[in-house]
């Protein structure tokens, strides 16, 4: 039985000041239903400032919310600070190097961990959750506080259309190539600050080492016998959001496109996300022609408006979008799949993952 969430606002702390992933968050929890933005902490460039002298590098304005100074993440005291401002929630979008050790520091002072960081991902005990595919992983954290880590963002585009196809046809072989976005690296990348580099080593072998935990068909670091065989490779491109995945599927056997086509549009959310304030009603939209990242991007399982307040949308930019959906022979069939990769792949899925936390 599905449950809703409490009729209680649960005070949070964003791990991540300036940094795109922060700011994404805490444009996500300004006004969120369930969750109530407490605190923000930041490294030692951002602590003891007050959050409206931080630059804002997001579309539109900058949350307003009644907060103390910036926090500081090396302090060792910090689980006490955000506990005496009852927080019992934290959202991290910060580094992995500093996730590394503020975040288990946290967890033992008895707050929640929802984490965008790859530190502790595919660690035991730790779901790696897509609030609306697999929540059940939820029963695999111990004791009662929750530590859990949504997936790397280039994981989004592919693994929604994998899950579908898998689940009605069962494919022999999956081949993928990312284009990602700038702000896929940060605020440095997305501003020019730094030249780009298309090649983004170690990022493909991450992305099908996620895939295959989410789904299953890696279990205690053993490949099922029955999994796909995946081959990918990640690449940046001169865009500034959006992640595309360009895939072909291989199947057993003959597949009609139209079926496919039925199966990627039908692919349902967990009922443990239906009612969630982050959830799309429809986790999936099929467009004919290509994808592209300056009409979709901000898909919400509805339609494609882009939001006037992404604060108060939460659903927006929640929708993988898949187009160019072609045969290229009867058993094989080729699409491109697009996804917001701070909002869907970022602050969105974190967002997500504690709201499905919430009902469990």
């Amino acid at each position: 039985m599905v449950r809703p969430a409490q009729n209680v606002v649960h005070r949070v702390a964003v791990l991540g000041a300036s940094g795109l992933v922060g700011q994404r968050l805490q444009q996500r929890l300004v006004h969120h239903p369930e969750f109530q933005l407490a605190a923000v902490v930041g490294s030692s460039r951002t602590a003891g400032l007050d959050l409206t002298t931080i630059p804002w590098g997001l579309e539109g304005a900058a949350p307003l919310a009644d907060l103390p100074p910036v926090l500081d993440a090396a302090n060792p005291s910090l689980g006490h600070v955000l506990r005496s401002l009852g927080v019992t929630w934290a959202f991290s979008g910060l580094p992995s190097s500093v996730a590394k050790g503020l975040e288990t520091a946290l967890v033992e002072a008895g707050l929640h961990v929802c984490s965008n960081a790859s530190q502790y991902r595919r660690r035991p005990g730790i779901p790696l959750v897509v609030g609306d595919l697999n929540p059940d992983h939820f029963g695999v954290a111990s004791g009662h506080v929750l530590h859990a880590c949504a997936t790397n963002c280039t994981l989004i585009p592919l693994l929604f259309p994998y899950v579908a196809l898998t689940r009605r046809f069962g494919p022999l072989s999956v081949s993928a190539r990312s284009e990602q976005a700038r702000s896929g690296a940060g605020y440095a990348l997305l501003r020019r600050q730094v030249p780009m580099d298309e090649s983004i080593p170690g990022e493909a072998e991450k992305t099908v080492a996620e895939l295959g935990w989410v789904t299953g068909d890696v279990l205690n670091g053993e490949v099922h016998p029955s999994a796909p065989v995946i081959s990918m490779r990640c690449q940046r491109v001169e865009a500034d959001d959006g992640h595309i995945v360009d895939a072909t599927f291989t199947f057993a056997s003959d597949v009609d496109l139209g079926e496919v086509r039925q199966a990627l549009e039908g692919i349902a959310p967990h009922p443990l996300s239906v009612g969630c304030p982050s959830a799309p009603v429809r986790p999936v939209m099929v467009v004919d022609g290509p994808v592209q990242r300056k009409a979709h991007l901000w898909a919400d399982g509805h339609g494609f408006q882009v939001p006037e307040d992404p604060s108060t949308s939460l659903t927006a930019g929640m929708t993988v979008v898949v187009g160019d959906l072609s045969q290229t022979g009867p058993r094989t069939v080729h699409l491109r799949s697009l996804s917001h990769n701070t909002v869907r792949g970022a602050a969105g899925g974190v967002t997500l993952l504690a709201e499905v936390a919430l009902r469990r």
